[in-house]
């Protein structure tokens, strides 16, 4: 047999107050006058009771159903970018919101579909994520709510949330530059990529980083190497076209961690040791960066703090148009050395 729920008046009837006044408390209204003593009572007689509000009935009231939309392409099913979800789960959480994810595979039709689906559940706002940070289009159907973008930007005047990526390059080439190192090449350039925000809004950043803290040294790059995909082939194949020039370089930064497994893998198979013989930096902190050898130091997507934010703007209606940047922590170990040790 379950028990029944307590109600506001065996509520309030416990805490020696009016139904009206332990409402009051319970909800929270400013400019309440009662004693603080009186609203301890209430939160007391409410927790020993195990009182639960009628949500459906407070969001009548107040026009809101404390749910939150959380619409993405594949952030859902990928391990990398999970932490997004982690975050913005325990901001609505911490915040007594419930958080509805869907996820669309990129097809317009299924987006249209999930959107519609939340709408219908009177949703009191949408976070719209990407997992690849790039610029996205609205759907129109999303203005009708508050919204911010999350890893991503978009053309429509819009709240969005992004990593520090430029910030991030500066540090990578700080980092090589503070060991000593001044013939400084990169792995990953491609104008494409660089130069399209609708493919991404890592790379050009990234290099514009690289390229100022470069610059306040009076240095620019050495010729870096172009790959057709960032994945650990294309930095195989590049690090191989670094060893065939006549000096190598004493620093690479790779634009991310599965180019520099690829590279680790080239460095090696021609003898070439990190970081006696060649400092190796990194972006991203993929799960597998710490446990190469040496341990990669890269810096890290911090998605658990970006989708913590985004959430916190929608619920602190903090959704005046333009980017929320959020630190991209540099994470040292033990793949860059000064290369007088070589």
């Amino acid at each position: 047999m379950t028990q029944s729920r307590a109600t506001l008046a065996e509520v309030a009837r416990r805490a020696g107050l009016s139904v009206t006044a332990a409402s009051l408390v319970l909800n929270q209204r400013p400019g309440i006058r009662i004693t603080e003593a009186a609203q301890r009572r209430v939160f007391d007689a409410a927790e020993e009771l195990g009182y639960r509000p009628n949500v459906a009935a407070r969001s009548l009231r107040t026009q809101k159903t404390a749910t939150l939309a959380f619409v993405s392409d594949v952030v859902a099913t990928t391990r990398f970018a999970g932490d997004m979800i982690r975050g913005a789960l325990d901001a609505a959480r911490e915040r007594e919101h419930v958080l509805l994810i869907a996820e669309t595979q990129g097809d317009p039709e299924v987006e249209r579909q999930a959107i519609e689906a939340m709408l219908d559940r009177q949703v009191d706002g949408f976070v719209y994520a990407a997992m690849a940070s790039r610029r996205l289009t609205l759907p129109p159907a999303m203005l009708t709510r508050p919204t911010v973008l999350l890893n991503a930007d978009s053309t429509s005047p819009v709240a969005c949330v992004l990593p520090d990526e430029e910030e991030a390059g500066r540090e990578v080439a700080d980092a090589l530059l503070a060991q000593g190192h001044r013939r400084i090449a990169v792995i990953g350039r491609g104008e494409e990529i660089e130069r399209d925000p609708r493919a991404s809004l890592a790379a050009g950043p990234r290099l514009r980083g690289i390229r100022r803290a470069m610059a306040a040294q009076g240095l620019r790059l050495s010729p870096g190497e172009h790959t057709g995909n960032w994945e650990p082939e294309g930095g195989y194949e590049a690090a191989r076209s670094l060893l065939r020039r006549r000096t190598l370089p004493q620093g690479v930064i790779c634009m991310n961690d599965r180019l520099a497994f690829g590279a680790y893998q080239a460095l090696a198979e021609a003898g070439v040791v990190i970081p006696d013989d060649v400092s190796v930096v990194s972006f991203d902190d993929d799960p597998m960066a710490k446990w190469l050898r040496p341990g990669l130091t890269t810096v890290a997507l911090p998605h658990e703090r970006m989708g913590r934010t985004a959430v916190e703007m929608l619920l602190d209606r903090n959704l005046r148009p333009g980017t929320r940047w959020v630190p991209m922590p540099l994470l040292e170990r033990a793949s860059i050395a000064p290369p007088d040790r070589r």
